[in-house]
């Protein structure tokens, strides 16, 4: 994908092995992480400025998660839309057309000043992030074919997945404290301008697609449609009748088989028949990075509110407190993380990392009212810093063993997908379970411990996902130690 040097010795699959070539696989990288980035810090940073963002614009503790959800939505159910599109009209185009979405919808972001504009830029947010993420994976993916150098490069890519989340935190409580919490968005604005003007120069241009196709925008909103019904119902369990919510989710499902009837029928649709069929560590990584995010989205949100309504820490404290999980994660990713996935392989990696996440939780899940942070959130912290380094790096790598450069696109938006899914269904099932028992135990404890009770639940909730997802990558997974080129049989 990237421009070489004429001079430079050629191999087969087009990249150059100069020291020039090899310098701008790796500026490429950095430009590609560096907006990667810029999605991530998106689905958390919000996190801090949340209850400052609920006082400017008047949202309720549950409506606040439709500030979270609005992103995190439409960035899931159009990041195969957004993979397809990639490979049918070449990764860089793709790129940079997300890029300047998400770089608008920013703006928007920053300038809100009611409720439904703040949630319908966050949407466009989500959109833009959905052409953006799968392409920019799939650069990673078809630029470093080399075992030991795709391994090196997923680890920046796994820190910028999973210390990103921290970093959003850290730098939230320093914006919405400094500046305000409109800050927290237009900060994407010289980044976004920044990463624009170098793709030229370090990206190739687009080859004539290989193959013709179209968008399948009805699949795409069909898949939406029927996520966005199904968070709705769950968030509203504890206040919508019943009925209403038994027939959400039936319309939900409705839609959900809409979908499946579309994608038998349409000439390009986003998941091709039968690439789960073919590939069982696709099926099965898939399913444990929804469980991993749904854990880590649970604890950046409950992590976020129990650092600032129950230790009533101010925004910049509670950014202060998530640095040691964020530096743990900088340290681990790249050479560590890298060297222990050659050493004994991805799914053990998984499995460790996963269960050092799910122990950090547990962690957070018995942290007291009047906890320090020394005795009852450091600890945690870099517990959850050192699983994640591991985990999302070899979950990552999981997903696209094996996988061909004609459907990196592919690989890359049902992992980016995965992510988004994961994260918006487990926020709304965790924040629904936390407010119901905060409700169940309010006449027997004063308001703040039936409060952090809510928390406690939701974070023993999330270390149950990621110790799941631990048993299925354990049992199900099958991969070679070593991480094999593109192309390879899984």
């Amino acid at each position: 994908m990237l421009t070489e040097n004429p001079c430079s010795e050629q191999r087969g699959d087009g990249v150059g092995r100069g020291s020039s070539g090899g310098r701008r696989r790796w500026f490429a990288l950095l430009l590609v992480c560096a907006a990667q980035l810029m999605l991530v810090l998106d689905g958390t940073i919000v996190n801090v400025a949340l209850p400052a963002i609920g006082d400017s614009l008047g949202f309720s503790e549950v409506g606040l998660s439709w500030v979270v959800n609005a992103y995190l939505l439409t960035f899931g159910g159009f990041l195969l839309l957004g993979g397809r599109a990639g490979d049918l009209f070449g990764r860089r185009r793709v790129f940079m057309a997300g890029l300047v979405l998400f770089t608008i919808a920013s703006l928007l972001c920053g300038l809100a000043f009611s409720q439904g504009l703040l949630i319908a830029a966050r949407a466009l947010q989500g959109i833009g992030g959905a052409l953006m993420a799968p392409a920019a994976l799939s650069i990673v993916i078809t630029t470093f074919r080399d075992p030991g150098e795709r391994a090196r490069a997923m680890g920046i890519w796994g820190f910028v997945a999973s210390g990103g989340g921290s970093i959003g935190v850290f730098l939230g409580g320093v914006l919405t404290q400094s500046f305000g919490w409109p800050w927290i968005f237009l900060v994407n604005l010289p980044i976004g301008i920044a990463a624009l003007a170098l793709c030229p120069p370090l990206l190739d241009p687009d080859p004539a697609p290989a193959k013709r196709g179209g968008f399948d925008l009805p699949g795409a909103l069909l898949i939406t449609l029927s996520l966005v019904t199904a968070v709705y119902a769950i968030i509203g369990v504890g206040d919508n009748p019943l009925l209403l919510t038994l027939a959400l989710l039936a319309l939900s499902a409705l839609l959900l088989v809409g979908f499946s009837a579309v994608e038998r029928r349409t000439a390009a649709p986003l998941i091709p028949p039968g690439i789960f069929s073919r590939s069982r560590n696709l099926v099965v990584s898939n399913i444990v990075m929804v469980l991993t995010v749904a854990g880590v989205v649970g604890w950046f949100f409950f992590s976020a509110l129990y650092l600032q309504r129950v230790l009533l820490y101010d925004s910049f404290a509670t950014g202060l407190a998530y640095l040691p999980g964020t530096i743990a994660i900088g340290a681990l990713s790249y050479s560590a993380a890298a060297r222990a996935v050659g050493r004994f392989g991805i799914k053990p990696m998984i499995v460790v990392g996963m269960g050092l996440m799910a122990l950090g939780l547990l962690l957070f899940g018995r942290a007291p009212v009047g906890g320090s942070f020394l005795v009852d959130v450091l600890p945690g912290m870099v517990v959850l810093g050192v699983g994640a380094a591991f985990a999302f790096m070899a979950v990552i790598l999981a997903s696209t063993v094996g996988v061909p450069e004609s459907e990196a696109g592919l690989a890359s938006g049902l992992v980016n997908t995965s992510q988004q899914v994961g994260g918006a269904l487990g926020l709304a099932v965790l924040a629904s379970l936390a407010a119901a028992y905060t409700g169940l135990v309010t006449g027997t404890r004063d308001p703040v411990a039936a409060l952090n009770s809510g928390y406690h639940a939701a974070f023993l909730v999330s270390a149950a996902c990621l110790l799941l997802g631990a048993l299925l990558a354990a049992t199900l997974l099958r991969l070679p130690k070593e991480t094999p080129s593109p192309g390879a049989r899984d």
